[in-house]
């Protein structure tokens, strides 16, 4: 769409930009939450029960090995967002890297796809790259928002965007989930093969249906062209960016708050899946379906949980309506530490599945409102909000396997989470209600 025919509020651009969600969330759901961990268990385990690999000459638990990649691909993003966001905000192509970066992200599952402990490396450097492509194209698309909707629009696409994504990746899960539980009917000898081709078809899905958001995306191209000073210009705009949220006492102390959520959010969810698998009794001990079975729960609860928080947001306010969020993540951190048995563990999955898509969905469009009016640094903006995403990220990250070691068990990592709710709240009743 060509940016001199934009005109912001147009509803079909706000519908390519929320359709994007469905295309990318495929990721969230079958690379990080389902199918790959399970698969990555099932390839780094023996049958006598050893999980140790041996890559690059040591000898790592398998769990810590995919934790310290994934901990390593969210520093290089958090590096790279301000170099990226410089350049997209001089030159106005905001679009062409986050392009760039959907491409990289599905090309790389497509790659994962073929993982083996034979090439390992290779398997490994899919997985890592896959995951910068991901989070990375998501800083332009969440820089889109404020340039393409009106303030009072920005809660109920948000939701959408992430409403769809939920159905998309649901859709594709069951699609796997067939191939792979039905390999047989399908021709298959065992359940290996489909389960590669469905960790392939992320990409596939990724790229294919992200075509209708860049048909009608607009381009902001200025006429900057790219030159070596303005390489590391995301930097000084990153410092700027934050002289000017010290000007901004409600945008501060939101940023404040969200670090400290986010960062329990984030990484209770990255490490669900291996929580479901070493802390539940499952029966005959197989805990693929069981898992996928919760993973859908939470996909299909949060559906509703987003458009819900729309509407609750709108009457009562979005930082209300966030601390009441976080009051309910609280408790599901509280509940989590006593849970045993499959049906509890699906119950905490149904509040997960809740709150997720409400603090996710809410969290994006309070920040967009608190953004000064008519800014031209949005992509800046976002960046700075991705950094502070990714940040805690690695923070949660590592004090997840630190207290894990230190206790030997993930449950009072998830446990000591409650804190980080606690500190959020704490911080969003000192935000003035009136902003948001």
């Amino acid at each position: 769409m060509a940016t001199k025919n934009f005109s912001k509020g147009n509803k079909k651009v706000m519908n390519a930009w929320a359709f994007y969600d469905w295309a990318n969330s495929v990721y969230s759901l079958v690379i990080v939450s389902a199918i790959f961990p399970i698969f990555w268990s099932g390839l780094t385990t023996d049958d006598l029960g050893n999980d140790n690999v041996l890559f690059l000459g040591i000898n790592f638990n398998n769990d810590s090995l995919i934790s310290y990649i994934t901990a390593i691909a969210f520093l290089v993003v958090a590096i790279i967002s301000p170099i990226l966001s410089g350049i997209a905000d001089y030159a106005g192509n905001k679009k062409f890297f986050m392009q760039l970066f959907c491409y990289l992200g599905a090309l790389s599952c497509i790659g994962l796809s073929f993982i083996s402990l034979d090439h390992l490396f290779f398997g490994l450097l899919s997985y890592f790259l896959a995951l910068i492509g991901f989070w990375a194209s998501l800083v332009f698309y969440n820089s889109y928002l404020p340039d393409i909707a009106n303030t009072d629009d920005q809660d109920k696409l948000s939701a959408k965007g992430f409403s769809l994504g939920y159905l998309g990746s649901v859709l594709l899960l069951i699609i796997a989930l067939g191939l792979i539980e039905g390999y047989a009917f399908f021709g298959f000898e065992t359940k290996e093969l489909p389960t590669r081709i469905s960790i392939g078809l992320v990409g596939v899905w990724w790229i294919a249906f992200s075509q209708y958001t860049y048909a009608y995306l607009p381009n902001f191209k200025n006429g900057n062209k790219i030159t070596n000073n303005i390489i590391f210009n995301g930097f000084k705009e990153l410092k700027f960016i934050w002289l000017q949220i010290k000007q901004n006492l409600a945008l501060k102390r939101y940023l404040g708050a969200f670090f400290v959520y986010s960062m329990a959010v984030q990484t209770v969810l990255l490490v669900a899946t291996y929580f479901g698998v070493e802390e539940i009794t499952w029966e005959n001990g197989d805990a693929t379906l069981g898992l996928i079975i919760s993973i859908l729960l939470i996909q299909l609860v949060a559906i509703l949980g987003a458009m819900l928080t729309s509407i609750i947001a709108k009457k009562a306010g979005n930082i209300n309506t966030l601390i009441g969020i976080n009051i309910i993540w609280l408790l599901i951190c509280l509940y989590a530490f006593t849970v045993h048995t499959p049906i509890e563990f699906y119950i905490t999955a149904a509040f997960v599945g809740l709150v997720i898509g409400a603090i996710q969905s809410l969290s994006r469009s309070t920040y967009s409102k608190l953004l000064p009016i008519n800014s031209k640094d949005t992509t800046s903006y976002f960046s700075f909000y991705d950094v502070s995403e990714k940040i805690g990220i690695v923070i949660g990250m590592l004090l997840y396997g630190i207290l894990g070691d230190i206790t030997g068990s993930p449950r009072f990592s998830i446990l000591f989470f409650v804190l980080f709710f606690l500190l959020g709240i704490i911080f969003l009743f000192r935000i003035p209600k009136k902003v948001a």
